[in-house]
């Protein structure tokens, strides 16, 4: 995991010294909301979380810009009641690291599509079961690594970017001796940032 870490870090400057020689680079601090769920689980639905960070980018032109950041986001997923169990609900927590580049179709709409590794930095699941409230928080029997292809697309006005992004699961998120071992995460973003140039 450490690995994978600094190569994201190298990653990013990498991004950041080519951005100083090649045109204009900004910081853009971006707050929203993902709608998330895990693939193959029997009975789940959709949850509501968080997303919070920040993306650096550079314009290499008018039509194409590349982004690199981090960003804290809750993910996981609920599950409908059934008769041993309601109000189930699993929430991962993760720092991404999105990678994008960006096509601008027409002056500020672009679409995106990049590779977007994410670290496990925490995992609750609650159920209430016989009048009961339950909780388990602990990330054993998950992967602490996920990997993911992020595709969408912006719109700015004014230096304010507004974001929806699908993010594509690539990697099973339990353990291989889990019951569920083709479990992705399967996450939908929406953001809004604010560009500040560098």
């Amino acid at each position: 995991m450490k690995k994978l870490m600094m190569t994201a870090a190298m990653m990013l400057m990498s991004i950041g010294a080519f951005a100083q020689e090649a045109g204009e680079m900004y910081v853009k601090p971006m707050v929203g909301a993902s709608i998330a769920t895990i693939t193959n689980v029997d009975n789940s639905k959709f949850k509501f979380g968080l997303v919070g960070g920040a993306e650096f980018g550079y314009h290499i032109s008018d039509a194409f810009a590349l982004t690199g950041g981090a960003l804290y986001a809750m993910q996981g997923a609920g599950a409908k009641d059934d008769d041993l169990r309601k109000d189930a609900s699993t929430t991962l927590s993760y720092i991404n690291i999105p990678i994008l580049a960006n096509y601008y179709i027409f002056p500020g709409f672009a679409v995106k599509a990049g590779f977007q590794p994410g670290f496990l930095v925490s995992a609750k699941t609650k159920y209430t079961a016989g009048g009961h409230d339950v909780e388990y928080t602990g990330t054993d029997g998950y992967k602490k690594v996920d990997f993911s292809i992020p595709l969408g697309v912006s719109y700015e006005f004014s230096d304010f970017v507004i974001d929806a992004r699908y993010n594509l699961g690539l990697t099973k998120i339990y353990d291989a001796d889990s019951s569920s071992k083709t479990s992705k995460n399967s996450v939908i973003m929406l953001t809004v940032g604010y560009k500040i140039p560098l």
